[in-house]
């Protein structure tokens, strides 16, 4: 077969070795795939069922839910950062922790639990109930078991949840709180759909998150959110808005509930 008829440059790629060719070959299958299949990659966006998919933000995933990007999750290596010193004085949690609407034997559910920072206290409040600590990383988990331990604190279970689902039983609880971890959860309708068939009929959920209406509060901008925009997923979830408390320093304190 005669190649005398081709491109220079494709003619001279015969005088390669085999395997510098089979490696030029992958990275122009690769380029291919990358530029002219890949959406994000040209700067458009493709969607899949409840989101769109986007080219990233730094601190963001590129997955975009009712107009918001989804941030980056907060590993257990983060850990010390939730128990830091100065966070009671900094977010007044004792307000946080006092205005949440339970009973003494209420089922709560601290969805993306953490260390626990607030399963211990919020246990105190409900002593004849049970608190549902619920994480996705082990890692966390194993922190408040030990703590549990430590503590003697016997009303407070663990409960490990995926990304979709807190794995709560149907209609099991009384109140769920989600303190600064809304923002990061990778499938917030799968998860917000699952959250709210947890709830009793009446049930409430309080989200609090970093108000993205405040510039001067120091976090980063996708780890905020608008109470507009947290309204807005609520709602798309079945949950009715009930009250904005705006007692905290930093953070919305919103209050939603299951007809």
């Amino acid at each position: 077969m005669s190649f005398d008829h081709l491109p220079m440059f494709i003619r001279d790629l015969r005088s390669l070795p085999r395997f510098l060719l089979t490696l030029l070959v992958i990275l122009v299958g690769y380029l291919i795939i990358d530029f002219w299949i890949s959406p994000a990659a040209i700067g458009q966006s493709k969607t899949d069922g409840h989101y769109q998919h986007n080219a990233a933000n730094r601190d963001g995933i590129g997955k975009i839910y009712m107009g918001r990007e989804i941030s980056h999750v907060m590993g257990h290596q983060g850990a010390a950062w939730l128990e830091r010193s100065n966070r009671a004085r900094e977010e007044k949690t004792d307000l946080l922790i006092r205005n949440l609407p339970v009973e003494p034997d209420d089922v709560v559910a601290d969805i993306g639990a953490g260390t626990g920072y607030f399963s211990f206290p919020v246990a105190q409040r409900v002593p004849q109930g049970t608190v549902l600590a619920v994480d996705i990383q082990a890692e966390m988990l194993e922190i408040i078991e030990a703590r549990k331990v430590e503590l003697g604190v016997g009303n407070i279970e663990t409960v490990r949840g995926s990304i979709e689902d807190p794995g709560l039983p149907e209609a099991s609880v009384d109140l769920i709180f989600i303190v600064d971890a809304y923002h990061e959860f990778s499938h917030p309708y799968e998860m917000g759909t699952a959250m709210a068939r947890a709830l009793i009929t009446g049930g409430k959920l309080v989200l609090i998150e970093y108000r993205a209406e405040d510039p001067g509060v120091p976090i980063k901008r996708l780890h905020k959110m608008s109470e507009k925009q947290a309204k807005k997923e609520m709602a798309e979830l079945g949950l009715r808005w009930v009250e904005t408390g705006n007692f905290l320093p930093q953070q919305h304190f919103l209050v939603f509930d299951k007809p």
